[in-house]
């Protein structure tokens, strides 16, 4: 029924009108040749067969862009970077269970892709194994999606045109991830895999490949949301996983022939300056970004309500031997062509990108993107909000306006924004989660202190559980990060993580919340049999840790399941 739904609302619409528009490099200079290539790079779908009208619309924006592509070099394709179901039912008067990532959905999707009339390639973003009433696990999930989109292994290579390939890496973990499940996880075998074809296809060949994953790498400098995507640790590929977070970008700075990286998720358009960041910039505005030889590129939503910002738009690349047009297909504006960046190669190791327009949407207030601290370079300084001290340091009262940001002694990054303590990535400064909210920070003051022992110094300790010496072993200076109350005379020590790092891994896994809020509700069940006058209260506890103590003598939690101790 669905696809036979998906087939009239295609077969409707009308083909837009297509207005010529720009050609990378001077008019007439792309002629028919083996170097030439069209992409059209789809973001999030999120298919709703209740909603078909804007993917028939545009669709039909593509059509003319595609004859004419192949009319004039034949070297065309179309990417999509997954999320290609609605993450909710979609016939909720029948069930309850999500579309995303369902046979039904995959079928659909593969069905509207394969409607273009060009080769296309998929990756499995965030959503695409939330079948989780059809499938029990992540490999029986992964399977169908692989089969149904007819796709050899998760990641994929097509060689579009002379020495340009197009690369694209998939999120394989949904029910097994460790945190919150949507995280975009890219397995070690694509990883290991994606290492190795960029190493054996070196700039210094002639080799120029474009990158397609659902999530951007840590250090790509794209927009993003701190209120969602950052906080909840799912902003980054492998974003929990501070090595892995970090291999991407270490890829692009170590293989110059990664020319471009596109990506999804965030669900934001394409009209903000920072939805595309450039490899290097002009001394004059800024340090140097370290990005390799990359583009990065955020791609926008076809669907309305799907947008988080109104905008409706997809990515075209179009390239050839001297470089690539990064361009909009703007779904509202009856799918107009603009040109966005324009990347001139400089031989096989250095590129010139050039903005075609001003930003056409800086809202930072409504669209707030993340402040990244900048450490500064040979030419320029670090920003003013860098806290330099020596051995330790007090902050005033934090506010909302508060911009502070400092170095721990053992190399990870903290910072103050919009009233939260953030922590960034010690190489690349984009951020990495949330370590304290402005709920618990707001008017405190924060201090970081010596807590170490001197070198080759030892505490013989006779604390119950804590029995034995304590001698110093630290490569660095131990610290301490204590939250100041002056109203109240409390201290609160923010203790790092088993791993070191700071911010705190909040969401869990999607599969372990749903049984814990069946077991709140079989609890709430409980309560009202029992309870027979006025409301039970119900609360959940969790481990593991509660104190510093070595023995386990309690398990309350203060101010929730035991009276509050400060």
């Amino acid at each position: 029924m669905l696809k036979s739904v998906l087939m009239l609302v295609l077969a409707a619409a009308p083909l837009a009108a297509f207005a010529p528009v720009g050609r990378f490099g001077k008019p007439g200079s792309l002629r028919m040749s083996s170097d030439e290539f069209t992409v059209a790079v789809l973001g999030d779908l999120h298919i709703d067969p209740r909603k078909m009208e804007d993917y028939a619309t545009g669709r039909s924006h593509f059509m003319p862009i595609f004859e004419e592509a192949k009319a004039k070099h034949g070297n065309v394709a179309l990417v999509s970077l997954g999320d290609l179901g609605e993450s909710k039912s979609v016939r909720p008067e029948e069930t309850s269970e999500l579309f995303a990532g369902t046979t039904e959905c995959h079928e659909m999707a593969a069905e509207f892709l394969s409607s273009f009339g060009v080769p296309y390639e998929v990756v499995g973003g965030n959503h695409d194994l939330e079948g989780i009433d059809e499938f029990p696990t992540d490999e029986e999930n992964l399977e169908m999606f692989l089969r149904v989109h007819n796709k050899p292994s998760p990641h994929f290579i097509r060689q579009i045109a002379d020495k340009t390939l197009l690369v694209g890496l998939s999120s394989t973990v949904f029910r097994d991830a460790i945190y919150t499940s949507h995280e975009v996880t890219i397995d070690r075998e694509q990883l290991q895999w994606f290492e190795n074809t960029v190493k054996t296809h070196p700039a210094s060949e002639g080799w120029r490949i474009f990158v397609f994953t659902h999530a951007p790498p840590n250090g790509s400098g794209l927009r993003v949301l701190q209120e969602n995507h950052v906080v909840n640790g799912c902003c980054w590929l492998n974003h929990s996983n501070d090595k892995e977070c970090r291999k991407f970008i270490e890829l692009v700075r170590e293989n110059r022939c990664i020319k471009g990286w596109f990506s999804g998720h965030f669900h934001l358009g394409q009209d903000y300056a920072d939805s595309i960041s450039f490899p290097t910039i002009d001394p004059a505005e800024g340090p140097y970004p370290n990005r390799g030889s990359c583009t990065f590129v955020q791609t926008s939503v076809m669907r309305a309500g799907t947008s988080r910002d109104t905008r409706q738009q997809s990515r075209l690349i179009r390239g050839n031997k001297d470089g690539f047009e990064i361009c909009t297909v703007d779904h509202k504006a009856g799918g107009k062509v603009r040109i966005d960046a324009t990347i001139s190669y400089k031989g096989d190791n250095n590129e010139v990108g050039v903005y075609a327009h001003p930003d056409e949407a800086y809202q930072h207030d409504k669209y707030f993107k993340v402040y990244a601290p900048s450490a500064g370079d040979d030419l320029h300084p670090p920003d003013d909000g860098l806290v330099q001290y020596k051995d330790s340091f007090m902050l005033d009262p934090v506010d909302k306006n508060t911009v502070k940001w400092w170095y721990m002694a053992c190399g990870r990054v903290l910072g103050m924004l919009n009233g939260m303590l953030i922590e960034y990535d010690r190489s690349t400064l984009a951020p990495l989660g949330l370590v304290v909210g402005a709920d618990e920070l707001v008017g405190k003051r924060i201090a970081v202190i010596d807590s170490g022992i001197d070198a080759g110094e030892c505490i013989i300790s006779d604390e119950e559980g804590m029995e034995g010496f304590d001698c110093s072993e630290m490569e660095y200076r131990e610290q301490a990060l204590v939250l100041v109350d002056e109203a109240d005379g409390s201290f609160t020590v923010v203790q790092p993580n088993e791993d070191g790092s700071y911010w705190r891994k909040i969401v869990r896994n999607k599969m372990v919340r749903m049984k814990e809020v069946r077991r709140e509700k079989a609890a709430k069940a409980l309560a009202k049999q029992l309870v027979k006058d006025g409301e039970a209260k119900v609360v959940s506890s969790w481990g593991p840790y509660t104190s510093t103590s070595g023995t386990a003598k309690k398990t309350g939690v203060s101010g929730l399941t035991v009276p509050a101790q400060m």
